[in-house]
C-alpha cells in the first residue's frame, strides 16, 4: 500500500485559520537626507531675501566695524547685545554668530540667510534624533520632524536674519537634552555628562530662554522615560545644571549690561495680561493662516486659539490613558519654553513674535505620538499619506509667507496691515514712505502718535515732518520729548535749527557739537558748525575745527576756508 504523503502545514485545519504573518513595519529610507531636502526646498525662497530693517541692519551694517574685528568674539561675553552698557539683553553667542558670519559674507544679506537655513536644518535633524531617543517610532519621529521643518508659524525664525537666535538656541538645547538622556541610559559616561554641560552653557549664553532647558529635560526624563526624579544619574546632573546656571549668572552679572528696570510685580502683572497670548499662539500652530511679521496681542484674534484648544483637549481626552505622563511632559515643555514670551513686560517689548514658538512648538509636537492623531501602532502608510498632505499644505503657507521678509517696504506694509494698532509698525512704514508717498506718510505718523505718543523715535519723526514744512519752532516740543525718551542722536542736529530760528547762536553751536561728538563724519553738520563759529566771532575755534576735519580726511568748502583766513 502506498504511503500517504504527510499533510503540509498550510493545509491543516488549525493552520488554515492562522493569521498571516504581520508585515514588516514601515521605515522611512534616508530620513535625515529627506528632512534636509525638505528644509532646502521650503526655504529656497529665503536665499533671495534682503533686509527688513527690524534689527537686522543694526546687527550687520551698523555693527560693521564691530563685526570686522574677529577678536570681538571674546569681548561679546562682557557686554550687552545692542549696546555695551545700556542694554538688558545678554546674548553673546548670538553676537559671535553674527561676527563669524560677517567674516564670510560682509554686509551681503545672502550669506546670513544661507546660514539661517543651515541652522534650521541642524535643528530639524536634532529634533528627529530626540524623538528617536525618547522612544518614538521611526515613522512617527520622521513625521514630527517634517512638520517642524515646514511649519509656517516658525518661518520668522528662519527668514528673518535675527531669528537665528532661536534656531541657534534650539541646536544647543536639543544637543543638551540628547546628551542628558544618553548619559542616564547608556552607562553614565563622563563624556556625555561633560558634553551636556557644555551644550547647556552654550544655550545659556545664546538666549535667556535657556533657563527653562533643564526643567524641560527633567520633564522628559520623568514623563517620557519613566525615571524617578531621585534617579542617581539625575542627581548627578542636578549638580551640573546648577553649576552651569551659576557660571552663566556670574558672567552676566560681570558684564557691562543695564538692568531692565522692570520689577517682579510689574512682570507678573503683565503676565496676567499676556495669558491670552497662549491661545493666540495655539491658534497659529493649529491654523496658521493669520500670521504676521510684527504681531501684537491686541490685533491677533482669539477664535483660532479657542478652536485649537478645544481640539487639543478633545484629542487628549479621546487618546489612550496609558501615556498620560508622556503627554504631561510634552505639554510641560511647551509651557516652559513659552514662559519667557509671557514674562516679557509690555514696557520692554509689546510684540508677540512668532519666532518665539520655535522651541515651544517642539514640545507640543511631542504630544502627538501619545494621541490618536499620530499613534505609534496602526497603518503607518496611511499616517504618512495623511501627514504628508498636512506638510504639503504647511510648506505652501510657509513659502508664501516668506515673501513678507523681502525688503523693508514689503515687511512694514504687512506689519501695519496685520497690526493696525501698533504705533511702531505704522511709524516704520511711514518712515519708508516719506519720499514716495508724502501725504500717506504724514497721515501714518499722526496715526502712530495717536496710538502711542511715547513710542521710541516717533517724536523725532513728527519733528522732522514739521521742519520739512518750515514749522521749525513747532518741532521743538517733539525734539525735547524724543531726547527724554531715547536721546536719539539726530535730535541735536534738528535742535540746532530750532535754536537758530530763536536767535540762540550759542545754543545751536552746543547742539551741533553734541551731535558731532556722536556722529563725527557728518560733513554738512561740520560745515554748519564752522559757519556758526565764524558768525559768532570764534575764528580760532573754527580754525582748530578745520584742522580736526582735515585729520579725519574731510574736505572744507573754500569759501569757509577763506573766511577763516586759511
Amino acid at each position: 500500500m502506498s504511503k500517504v504523503p504527510p499533510k503540509s502545514k498550510t493545509t491543516t485545519g488549525n493552520d488554515s485559520l492562522a493569521k498571516p504573518a504581520a508585515p514588516a513595519p514601515l521605515a522611512i529610507p534616508y530620513p535625515v537626507w529627506l528632512l534636509v531636502v525638505a528644509v532646502f526646498l521650503v526655504y529656497s525662497r529665503s536665499f533671495g531675501l534682503g533686509y527688513t530693517e527690524l534689527d537686522d541692519t543694526i546687527f550687520v551694517r551698523e555693527f560693521g566695524a564691530w563685526n570686522e574685528d574677529v577678536t570681538n568674539v571674546f569681548r561679546a561675553f562682557g557686554r550687552g547685545l545692542f549696546d555695551a552698557g545700556k542694554d538688558p539683553y545678554y546674548r553673546p553667542l548670538f553676537s559671535v554668530a553674527m561676527i563669524l558670519n560677517y567674516q564670510m559674507s560682509g554686509d551681503s544679506a545672502v550669506g546670513y540667510h544661507v546660514v539661517n537655513v543651515l541652522l534650521h536644518m541642524g535643528a530639524v535633524v536634532l529634533f528627529y534624533r530626540l524623538c528617536l531617543r525618547l522612544g518614538v517610532a521611526q515613522v512617527q519621529s520622521f513625521v514630527l520632524a517634517l512638520v517642524f521643518a515646514v511649519h509656517p508659524v516658525i518661518c520668522q525664525a528662519v527668514a528673518w536674519i535675527p531669528g537665528r537666535n532661536d534656531t541657534l538656541l534650539a541646536i544647543f538645547v536639543l544637543s543638551f537634552m540628547l546628551r542628558s538622556l544618553r548619559y542616564s541610559k547608556d552607562g553614565h559616561r563622563p563624556a556625555d555628562l561633560l558634553l551636556s554641560a557644555l551644550f547647556l552653557l552654550c544655550a545659556y549664553f545664546t538666549k535667556e530662554t535657556a533657563v527653562f532647558a533643564a526643567p524641560a529635560a527633567l520633564a522628559l526624563h520623568i514623563g517620557y522615560m519613566g525615571r524617578s526624579f531621585r534617579n542617581k544619574s539625575l542627581l548627578v546632573q542636578y549638580v551640573v545644571w546648577v553649576v552651569c546656571f551659576g557660571v552663566w549668572y556670574g558672567a552676566r552679572a560681570a558684564a557691562t549690561i543695564a538692568g531692565s528696570g522692570i520689577g517682579t510685580a510689574t512682570a507678573f502683572a503683565d503676565l496676567w495680561h499676556r495669558l491670552p497670548v497662549v491661545l493666540q499662539y495655539l491658534g497659529k500652530i493649529f491654523l496658521p493662516v493669520n500670521l504676521s511679521v510684527f504681531p501684537i496681542q491686541k490685533d491677533t484674534v482669539l477664535w483660532y486659539g479657542i478652536v485649537a484648544a478645544i481640539v487639543l483637549v478633545a484629542v487628549i481626552v479621546l487618546s489612550r490613558k496609558g501615556q498620560v505622563k508622556a503627554m504631561a511632559a510634552a505639554i510641560a515643555c511647551f509651557f516652559l519654553f513659552l514662559m519667557p514670551a509671557l514674562l516679557v513686560p509690555d514696557e520692554l517689548n509689546r510684540q508677540t513674535f512668532e519666532h518665539r514658538l520655535y522651541l515651544p512648538l517642539m514640545g507640543l509636537l511631542l504630544v502627538l505620538p501619545q494621541t490618536i492623531l499620530l499613534p505609534q501602532v496602526g497603518d503607518a502608510k496611511k499616517l504618512v499619506m495623511v501627514w504628508g498632505g498636512v506638510c504639503m499644505l504647511f510648506a505652501g503657507l510657509n513659502y508664501n509667507h516668506q515673501q513678507y521678509f523681502n525688503d523693508p517696504l514689503v515687511f512694514w506694509t504687512q506689519a501695519a496691515e496685520t497690526s493696525p494698532n501698533s504705533a511702531y509698525a505704522n511709524m516704520m512704514l511711514a518712515a519708508r514712505l516719506d519720499k514716495s508717498e508724502v501725504q500717506r506718510s504724514e497721515a501714518m505718523f499722526r496715526k502712530a502718535y495717536q496710538l502711542n505718543p511715547k513710542e521710541k523715535y516717533l517724536n523725532f519723526y513728527m519733528a522732522e515732518v514739521l521742519q520739512r514744512k518750515d514749522s521749525v519752532l513747532a518741532s521743538e516740543p517733539y525734539l525735547l520729548a524724543e531726547k527724554q525718551i531715547s536721546d536719539y542722536i539726530k535730535c541735536d542736529f534738528y535742535m540746532a535749527r530750532v535754536q537758530m530760528e530763536k536767535g540762540d547762536r550759542m545754543g545751536a553751536i552746543a547742539s551741533l557739537e553734541r551731535y558731532l561728538s556722536r556722529d563725527m563724519y557728518d560733513a554738512p553738520a561740520h560745515n554748519n558748525l564752522l559757519l556758526l563759529l565764524l558768525d559768532a566771532g570764534q575764528t580760532e575755534k573754527a580754525r582748530a575745527h578745520i584742522a580736526a576735519m582735515k585729520q579725519m580726511g574731510m574736505t572744507v568748502h573754500p569759501a569757509i576756508m577763506a573766511r577763516a583766513g586759511m
